[in-house]
C-alpha cells in the first residue's frame, strides 16, 4: 500500500464527503461523541454496501487500510 502524498487531507475530505453522502441517503446521523475512526469505518462500510468502492480483503481490514481506501475515493471526487 503506497502512501498518498496528502493522505491526511484526503481522509478529512472523505469524512466530509462520506457524511454528506450518508445524510443524502438518510442513513447517517453521527453523534458528537462518535470518534473519527467510528465515523470512517461506518462510511467505509456504507460505500462498500452501495458498491461505490471495492471492499478490502477480510484479513486486511484495519484503520490504516480503511483510511487509505477512503483517501483514494476522496481523491477521485
Amino acid at each position: 500500500m503506497k502512501k498518498l502524498k496528502n493522505e491526511k487531507e484526503l481522509v478529512k475530505k472523505a469524512l466530509v464527503l462520506g457524511t454528506a453522502y450518508g445524510t443524502k441517503r438518510g442513513v447517517v446521523e453521527f453523534e458528537a461523541t462518535d470518534s473519527t475512526n467510528e465515523k470512517l469505518e461506518y462510511i467505509y462500510r456504507l460505500l462498500v454496501h452501495d458498491k461505490v468502492i471495492q471492499p478490502l480483503q477480510k484479513d486486511k481490514i484495519s484503520q490504516k487500510a480503511i483510511k487509505h481506501r477512503l483517501a483514494i475515493w476522496a481523491s477521485k471526487q
